[in-house]
């Protein structure tokens, strides 16, 4: 078992997206989502920075269920919720099943989204990225902190990526299992707070 761990510059509930009963890494992070090691059963970490203030504290974390592709995800009712609405609440807005192909033409369609430039236009730059990452990642079984993200203990803060990427090799199997078994011992599965960068929409 893998923790492919980075830090959360940005907490709006697109990536991750927790909401409508699944956790879904569909949108930045391609070099998580595409990679070749990572396996079912294996955990994404997004952990503090400073940018949000909290470096050090679990930001969110999901146990992978499901790979699936764009196109997939795009039809699947299960995510249907997650289809975004600019002009809607907070969560509509922030909705991350953004990405589908043209049944004839194969051409990728970007749907008016927090990734879009004004006025639903795409934004090229932000498409490729996503896209790259080929898979979209699915978890029932998460744990969303956002605003309340908790402090890691300081014997587990090697699962704590220190660069601008991600890391999963170098962090210690003994401390990887530690690390799940702190998490399910302390908390309940499910969402325990708002996204951080929520506050700035007020």
């Amino acid at each position: 078992m893998y923790i492919f761990s980075y830090k959360v510059e940005h907490d709006l509930g697109l990536a991750p997206n927790p909401f409508h009963n699944f956790c879904t890494l569909a949108v930045c992070k391609s070099s998580i989502r595409h990679n070749k090691n990572l396996s079912i059963g294996d955990w994404v970490i997004g952990t503090g920075s400073k940018s949000l203030g909290n470096t050090n504290h679990l930001v969110y974390a999901m146990k992978v269920e499901e790979k699936i592709e764009f196109n997939e995800y795009w039809k699947d009712e299960r995510f249907k919720s997650k289809k975004p609405v600019i002009k809607g609440s907070l969560v509509k807005i922030y909705g991350d099943n953004i990405y589908h192909q043209d049944a004839n033409s194969k051409k990728w369609i970007q749907e008016d989204s927090a990734h879009s430039l004004d006025n639903g236009i795409t934004n090229e730059g932000h498409m490729k990225r996503d896209i790259d990452g080929e898979y979209v990642l699915v978890s029932q079984e998460f744990y969303y902190f956002g605003e309340n993200a908790p402090k890691i203990p300081e014997e587990l803060k090697d699962v704590c990526n220190k660069g601008r990427d991600m890391k999963y090799k170098a962090i210690p199997p003994e401390v990887r299992e530690s690390f799940v078994l702190w998490l399910k011992d302390s908390y309940k599965p499910g969402i325990h707070g708002d996204p951080a960068n929520w506050k700035d929409h007020l």
